[in-house]
């Protein structure tokens, strides 16, 4: 049996970015990066080794009777995003165009984004106004007015949004993310509010217009009082649960890996302990612990309310 495992998250620094996960004024931190491949395990028998080595060397305990399908490559990228400015305007490939644009073994990247923390009429890019056609947004791509075109929707702590490869997207200032996707970091900038061009910050206009759907959209779910858990998502890709523990959820609430699934867990609001097999992980808030499909039931434990996200790669 492989034990329940915490990961020691990355920061990475963004134009864009703010001062929520770690104050430096002079270079805004916009993602913390809670579970992918590079991620170090903290503490336990895995201890300095990234979440690669791991899935690499203990693939069937960790994803059960998917780890053939996902083989040596953890399948989900988890973030927090600080969006204190707009992001570029922007697109992901799916998963036959990642492999045809970017060479084999690349995924696709589907998302979705659970609003932390909404400032009053924060605003998102999701998908283009109904009615447009291709042949109108590949001429708004190339003349640099894709803002004409696309639709903005005013979000609010609590929603969901789930984003299909292929749909032009931005997140908007004010906003405080937690995101889950497939493990890519391809992007293709469509807009990028007139930033300076640089290396790092270049449009990608040709491969936009190659991935681009007008037909797509977001989808954007509103999240009511949840009774302890409740699943928000379900897609090819992951699902994605809320949980709350803690004071009127009551204390404890289980998960059960069923053998089969990998749970990773995120703290965003208050303190919570994970435990399974003798093993307990006390997590506060934007920690994250991976509990793989070996270990089967788990406990989460929290004296006042707490709340934690819960993504699972999906077994297909």
């Amino acid at each position: 049996m492989l034990p329940i495992f915490q990961l020691t998250p990355k920061f990475h620094h963004r134009v864009w970015g703010g001062q929520q996960l770690l104050v430096n004024p002079a270079d805004p931190v916009g993602e913390a990066w809670l579970v992918h491949d590079d991620n170090l395990v903290q503490g336990g028998p895995l201890q300095g080794q990234t979440l690669a080595q791991v899935t690499s060397q203990y693939s069937v305990a960790l994803f059960g009777p998917s780890s053939e399908r996902f083989g040596a490559r953890f399948p989900l990228l988890i973030k927090i995003l600080d969006c204190a400015d707009w992001l570029s305007v922007q697109v992901h490939p799916n998963d036959a165009q990642a492999v045809a644009m970017a060479g084999p073994g690349m995924f696709g990247k589907t998302e979705a984004w659970h609003v932390l923390a909404a400032k009053p009429r924060a605003l998102l890019i999701s998908g283009v106004k109904p009615g447009t056609t291709h042949q109108t947004l590949a001429a708004a791509i190339q003349n640099g007015t894709v803002l004409d075109v696309v639709e903005q929707h005013e979000v609010v702590t609590g929603n969901t949004v789930y984003m299909p490869a292929g749909t032009i997207h931005a997140l908007g200032p004010g906003l405080l993310i937690y995101e889950v996707q497939q493990s890519s970091d391809i992007t293709y900038r469509v807009w990028d509010w007139n930033r300076p061009a640089s290396a790092r910050r270049a449009l990608h206009i040709a491969e936009s217009l190659v991935v681009s759907n007008p037909e797509l959209t977001g989808t954007i779910l509103s999240l009511g009082e949840l009774d302890g858990a409740g699943r928000v998502l379900t897609n090819p890709f992951f699902l994605f649960d809320v949980l709350r523990v803690g004071g009127s959820f009551g204390q404890i609430i289980t998960g059960d890996t069923a053998l089969s699934e990998c749970h990773c867990l995120t703290v965003t609001s208050g303190n919570a302990a994970v435990a399974a097999a003798g093993v307990s992980v006390s997590l506060k808030r934007f920690d994250s612990v991976v509990v793989p499909a070996s270990i089967g039931k788990y406990v989460i434990h929290a004296d006042i309310n707490a709340v934690i996200m819960r993504s699972i790669p999906s077994p297909g």
